[in-house]
């Protein structure tokens, strides 16, 4: 389970599986680097190992039947139950962190994934893995359209009926403008395809949220 923030601030989009990494703009990014390129030395000095290696661009949703989602009660920063928990009542707000950005509307772009998509991914690289020796191979899971912060919040705002009160704040230090995927090889070499849009993910993730409010 590695991530699109490997690419730092990439420099072309959509990204592809070849475009640099390791100029990472945050913690959490160097981390998966670091572990990436450990992998890159064990399957270059042992052909034994079969690995896969996953780049998730954004996950968000939950399980369609609303029994399976993100924890709202924790500590989090992910976007989607932040916004759930503004529109269910239990947060005043959410916080929008920048809108300098140099996108449509000045707000940080992302390419949003739902999580059961990303399930099957994992399935279609297991799978994948069983049938081929690969030593290391990487893919992009991603859907390959991007969205600003404000664009994702109307559209749930949207879903669940309900308003979703802002305030603007600075940029985080690490965040980048856009992160978009070019998920060709995982379509070609994985027969892998997201079909859930980012309708589905709000809808799914506003289930998981009413049926769990607190």
């Amino acid at each position: 389970s590695s991530s699109c923030t490997v690419y730092g601030n990439p420099t072309t989009l959509p990204i592809t599986e070849d475009h640099p990494t390791g100029n990472c703009t945050n913690v959490y990014g160097r981390t998966k680097f670091f572990i990436e390129e450990m992998l890159k030395d064990i399957s270059a000095a042992d052909k034994n190992w079969n690995i896969i290696s996953l780049r998730y661009f954004n996950p968000v949703g939950a399980h369609q039947s609303g029994l399976i989602g993100e924890d709202p009660t924790k500590a989090f920063t992910n976007i989607m139950p932040y916004m759930a928990q503004v529109a269910i009542g239990n947060k005043s707000s959410l916080t929008i962190f920048g809108d300098d950005y140099d996108t449509v509307d000045g707000t940080g772009v992302r390419d949003y994934i739902h999580v059961m998509d990303l399930a099957s991914g994992h399935v279609a690289a297991l799978l994948k893995l069983q049938k081929e020796h690969l030593r290391l191979k990487v893919f992009n899971l991603g859907v390959g359209v991007g969205l600003s912060v404000k664009q994702l919040v109307a559209e749930f705002s949207r879903v669940c009926g309900q308003p979703i009160p802002c305030i603007q704040d600075g940029r985080r230090v690490g965040d980048v403008d856009s992160l978009v995927c070019n998920g060709d090889l995982a379509k070609k070499e994985l027969k892998w395809y997201p079909t859930r849009d980012i309708t589905m993910m709000c809808e799914d993730f506003w289930k998981w949220q009413t049926m769990n409010p607190n």
